[in-house]
């Protein structure tokens, strides 16, 4: 259940020429544009390695988010390889399989923490909320998507944070945005999110970023099984 998490979302900007950074101006610049920030649909770059078999599995698709202060309201739509739908909304997290034309239904609510740490690490995310949940760690400048970032390093301070997350790797735009997050797992698995063609504050509707499910769609709960 706690991968849905990783369906976190980032934004993918182009900074001019600024001297070298400090972890207080990479922090500085986010807090400054989560501030503006309501809504955003990008496509979606997900991989996942398994380091056990040493494999990648890699999805793409579009999302839809709005974001209100700490309430998200979000859908995913992954067309390849295996197309699925992804939507959360408040606690609740619903996947919908087409090929089977079933819906799997989750209460995200008893891990409300790590849901809050995990998914507001994309747009709209403050720097001061990330040094108040995590040790952070500037590593420097990368390039991404022929984007200057700065990487910065996040350790999960709660104790039952790292019991399911080991860091995150986050490459954050000049202007303030995350581009793209690599999730580290205690199981040395990673993920690997990466963001492109984005429109930030579009006029999305709650009609946009709900789940389209299709009248007839069996509906499962995992969790009561």
């Amino acid at each position: 259940m706690l991968s849905l998490t990783k369906l976190c979302a980032a934004l993918l900007c182009l900074g001019g020429p600024l001297a070298a950074d400090t972890l207080k101006d990479v922090l500085g610049r986010m807090d400054k544009s989560a501030a503006g920030f309501q809504s955003v649909t990008a496509k979606v770059r997900k991989a996942a390695h398994t380091a056990v078999l040493n494999e990648d599995d890699v999805e793409s698709g579009t999302m839809w988010m709005i974001r209100e202060g700490k309430s998200l309201r979000m859908r995913i739509e992954f067309t390849e390889p295996d197309p699925r739908s992804v939507g959360f909304r408040g606690r609740k997290a619903e996947i919908y399989y087409p090929k089977i034309n079933t819906v799997q239904e989750y209460d995200l609510g008893q891990h409300a923490a790590l849901v809050d740490q995990f998914l507001l690490l994309g747009f709209g995310t403050k720097g001061s909320d990330l040094a108040r949940d995590y040790h952070l760690k500037y590593i420097g400048e990368e390039a991404v998507g022929g984007a200057r970032t700065d990487l910065l390093e996040l350790v999960p301070k709660s104790k039952k944070a790292l019991e399911q997350l080991s860091k995150v790797e986050l490459w954050v735009a000049k202007a303030g945005y995350p581009v793209q997050q690599k999730f580290h797992w205690p199981s040395d698995d990673t993920t690997t999110i990466t963001y492109t063609e984005i429109d930030l504050n579009p006029n999305l509707s709650d009609a946009d970023v709900a789940l389209k499910v299709p009248a007839g769609a069996k509906r499962e709960y995992p969790q009561k099984q």
